[in-house]
């Protein structure tokens, strides 16, 4: 199964993802933060990468994808990014924000594990002409 790596500052929700996605057969590695999930990144190589948005920072999950897709040996992991920013701000992100930020998919915290293992999947059978590098929807 697929190797992937969840980036959150919030313990409950990496242990969730962590139980959910094991409990599909995945191997997960998780990190509390962009530099963390950097590091383990280079040395995993994932197959997808859960990013929150904020955590050490605000816009730190948007530093960190910007980061992932210059980097030439993780530029086509498929990126999911988890946001609450929706509850807290008046911000609306989802699908169509694809067009300006180099991730995926977007689902909002906290995840339903059936929408959340959908989700996965479908990014997980994405091709490497098919992951959104340039912040452009494809």
């Amino acid at each position: 199964m697929a190797k992937i790596l969840c980036i959150d500052d919030d313990k409950d929700i990496l242990d969730t993802c962590e139980v959910v996605l094991q409990g599909q057969g995945h191997t997960v590695e998780t990190a509390i933060n962009g530099r963390e999930g950097f590091e383990k990144a280079a040395k995993l190589k994932p197959d997808l990468i859960i990013l929150d948005v904020m955590m050490d920072d605000s816009t730190e999950g948007f530093q960190t994808a910007q980061k992932f897709r210059r980097t030439e040996t993780l530029k086509y992991v498929p990126i999911l990014m988890l946001t609450s920013v929706n509850e807290t701000s008046p911000q609306k992100f989802g699908e169509k924000d694809g067009e300006f930020l180099p991730v995926d998919g977007f689902m909002e915290k906290p995840v339903k594990p059936k929408e959340f293992v959908a989700k996965v999947k479908e990014l997980l059978a994405l091709t490497k002409d098919q992951v959104n590098v340039e912040g452009r929807t494809k």
